[in-house]
């Protein structure tokens, strides 16, 4: 009786991608414990949130596609609406307008955004499959610019950059030409290789970039020297980049990270928690970290590339690449080639937000799965 229960409960769940995720959330527990300086009510409330994370990605690979594609509207304009009552009514907190207080409980509508902006450009692009026309990449990219223009003006530069990156992703599986994406890339790096060479002019003291807060101008200036404010704006970086180089090869041993134990980590549990993993572990568990995340998206590639519909795979590639760009932006910003931007590092990172929102994209990604089995049959 127990064991059909069992199988039942697990009729919807893609067992091997289950499998590889519990292990990085179990790799996950065992670095945080070291992070949170052996906090025992920090790893119960992550536990609570993995738990939590579990039943949404449950709840979400039991959803049929096709349901989900009903859904994709109503839930981009309940973000946009919810976006906007931010941008009138929100809460601010450090400086930032990000929360929206609605009376039972406060949300952060950006997140939201993360799930609801890939699964509209998905429903979008389904729709016009038959009769593609460069003005439906232009529609795209209007639909993807507003949350992401209102996600910055909160200002949230982290997901709003997270956001724009997942929808690029479905707008280029979508079809759209290599002519048209290569101009802005070659532009991207023109203005990198300019910035390097006039850096000096660009931050020296009292310039002002017109274009960016101060605060995301000090970011980009720090990047390229962390040393000119090493004690402030600096200092994030310096300490990562410090943890990471001690651990060597094999780490310095799971709850002997110096970096991380004498507290000179800042965010050593949320953002910068991959400087501990590094130090305690090494390159050695760097790589077994990378491995893990590798198969991970190679897993959700797989899944995309066999979708039953222009739908599933245009968003079943997203939800794999969105997973690879957090990586890669929190593993850039740690080791100091990326700005420090706020992002954490996915499944790791201590958080219920982020890691309930990636859970919902997994268990989305076993519903494409697993129902498109039963359509095969």
């Amino acid at each position: 009786m127990i064991s059909a229960w069992l199988r039942q409960l697990g009729k919807r769940i893609d067992k091997f991608l289950l499998g590889i995720l519990l292990l990085t959330l179990l790799l996950a527990l065992v670095v945080l414990f070291s992070a949170s300086g052996q906090n025992p009510e920090r790893m119960s409330s992550q536990a609570v949130n993995i738990l939590i994370a579990l039943g949404a990605l449950w709840l979400f690979a039991n959803i049929p596609p096709q349901h989900l594609q009903r859904i994709a509207v109503p839930l981009y304009l309940l973000g946009m609406i919810l976006l906007v009552g931010v941008f009138l009514f929100g809460d601010t907190s450090k400086g930032a307008q990000r929360w929206l207080n609605l009376g039972v409980m406060r949300i952060q509508p950006s997140e939201l955004m993360k799930i609801a902006v890939p699964m509209m450009l998905a429903w979008y692009f389904d729709r016009r499959d038959q009769s593609l026309r460069f003005l439906d990449y232009i529609f795209a990219a209007i639909l993807l610019v507003l949350p992401v223009g209102l996600i910055l003006k909160q200002p949230d530069l982290g997901t709003a950059m997270l956001v724009l990156l997942t929808g690029i992703t479905v707008i280029f599986f979508a079809g759209l030409s290599w002519k048209v994406v290569l101009p802005p890339v070659i532009l991207g790096v023109i203005v990198v290789v300019w910035f390097i060479l006039n850096q000096g002019s660009l931050c020296a003291d009292g310039v002002q970039w017109q274009i960016m807060r101060d605060y995301q101008q000090q970011r980009i200036c720090t990047l390229a020297n962390p040393a000119r404010d090493p004690l402030g704006a600096g200092y994030h970086t310096i300490q990562a980049t410090i943890a990471l180089g001690s651990g060597g090869l094999a780490g310095k041993g799971w709850l002997h990270g110096t970096q991380s134990q004498l507290d000179f980590l800042p965010e050593r549990h949320t953002d910068f928690i991959l400087a501990v993993f590094g130090e305690e572990f090494g390159l050695i568990g760097n790589l077994l970290l990378l491995t893990l995340f590798a198969i991970i998206i190679g897993r959700g590639l797989v899944i995309a590339a066999s979708g039953s519909t222009t739908f599933s795979r245009l968003l079943a590639g997203s939800i794999a690449s969105a997973f690879f760009i957090y990586a890669f932006v929190n593993m850039g910003m740690v080791s100091g080639i990326l700005p420090v931007v706020g992002v954490p590092l996915p499944l790791i990172s201590y958080g219920g937000t982020s890691l309930v929102t990636l859970m919902i994209g997994f268990g989305i990604l076993m519903s494409i799965q697993t129902h498109k089995k039963l359509v095969q049959t």
